[in-house]
């Protein structure tokens, strides 16, 4: 008998690619022998008496000593994983909205019981995020972390952008190809990426931010007239995950970014993630690769699990009594339709506006919680100068001129 009998929750796209490489790992002492599902008449390409549908099945079951949790359900996912550290089951999740928001919670259940909960799974895909700022990135000084965290919007965005295709016939590609779900909503406006950014908060800086607190803005609004400012100037546009220390406070948020071609993400296309890490020891390293598809996330999990056959666990201590999450001013580029009226008194600077017959863009900087209120019942869309001037240096790449 292996060392470890694995309880699975759910056997979807990520459950199968766990069961896929854990089968090709077969000196890895761990066997998946019970799976929970909830639909027992979804056909499945295991055998019938492979699944079972009732949780207490695993949770009850005192054979089995890993818990694997793998479902769409935040809230049953965290009533999962909670029984499961009651029980003294190690747990191993990918469910990225579940860990961020139960962050806090997580971490004094782990304390409480003595057991550890791994989620490499729920960070962008096949890159091993949170290990990296766990073991290597424990003793730096890390200022700044930010990068391509959802491999959907940046397939997306390379077909748009290198193809010229468009939205709806990227969005399609990608759905056809595994890297989006049915209902895109959290990949497109930029919801995963923010879940993503709360736990890599916790791990990178000491401190948890709720997601419901951090700015998020997906790429759904981009138009035609975006690209082509992008196009024009030599950049593209990225969705960027990005969180910033200013000595005693962290910025983070999720925007569409203008990306030159000095950026080391500039080069990361299609459904590729990246992780750009800036710390005062190290300067700046760049982590690359697959941040959707089965394979790539089931290998995150699987590693976890090999980790829990190892006794590893997070540390989770950096020291972060002085920092809090605060907003800032960016500079942003802001489009909309020229029939639209914006209040533009929000912002502080004004560097360009153009005004057009059929839609217009100001370029200026803005507080966060403003730039919020601006876009609130409003098409605007807005894509940041990726909030590094000598990387875009946007306001010296256009004229300064208004028309209108």
């Amino acid at each position: 008998m292996s060392k470890y009998r694995i309880g699975l929750f759910g056997f979807g796209c990520v459950g199968q690619g766990l069961y896929e490489t854990l089968e090709k790992n077969i000196q890895l002492p761990a066997d998946i022998v019970k799976i929970c599902v909830k639909d027992p008449d979804k056909e499945r390409p295991l055998a019938a008496d492979a699944f079972v549908y009732d949780p207490k099945e695993i949770l009850n079951d005192d054979t089995i000593n890993l818990v694997v949790e793998l479902i769409d359900d935040a809230d049953k996912a965290f009533d999962i994983v909670q029984e499961a550290l009651k029980r003294g089951k190690p747990v191993v999740s990918a469910n990225k909205k579940m860990v961020a928001e139960n962050l806090d919670r997580l971490i004094e259940l782990q304390q409480i019981h003595r057991t550890p909960v791994l989620y490499e799974g729920a960070v962008c895909g096949s890159i091993p995020v949170i290990k990296t700022l766990e073991d290597y990135y424990s003793l730096e000084q890390i200022r700044e972390i930010k990068g391509i965290f959802n491999g959907s919007t940046n397939y997306i965005l390379t077909k748009v952008i290198e193809e010229n295709k468009s939205y709806d016939e990227a969005l399609e590609a990608a759905q056809a190809n595994g890297f989006a779900e049915t209902d895109p909503t959290l990949d497109v406006e930029g919801y995963d990426p923010k879940y993503k950014l709360s736990i890599v908060l916790q791990h990178a800086f000491g401190i948890h931010v709720h997601p419901d607190q951090i700015f998020n803005q997906g790429i759904q609004n981009i138009t035609r007239a975006d690209i082509a400012f992008a196009r024009e100037r030599g950049l593209k546009i990225k969705l960027l995950a990005k969180a910033t220390r200013y000595e005693d406070r962290i910025s983070a948020f999720v925007a569409p970014h203008f990306v030159s071609r000095e950026s080391p993400l500039y080069h990361v296309e299609n459904e590729y993630n990246a992780v750009l890490v800036n710390g005062d020891f190290a300067n700046e390293q760049l982590l690359v690769g697959k941040g959707a598809g089965k394979l790539p996330t089931g290998l995150a999990v699987l590693s976890d699990v090999a980790s829990i056959t190892q006794d590893y666990q997070y540390i989770l201590n950096r020291e972060a009594s002085d920092l809090s999450h605060s907003s800032t001013t960016e500079e942003v580029y802001v489009s909309f339709k020229s029939d639209e009226t914006l209040d533009f008194s929000m912002f502080h600077v004004i560097s360009e506006k153009y005004v057009g017959q059929q839609s217009g863009y100001v370029i200026g900087e803005i507080d966060i919680p403003a730039l919020k209120t601006l876009l609130k019942d409003s098409s605007a869309n807005v894509i940041f100068t990726s909030g590094a001037r000598a990387e875009t240096e946007i306001h010296k790449l256009t004229y300064s001129y208004e028309i209108g």
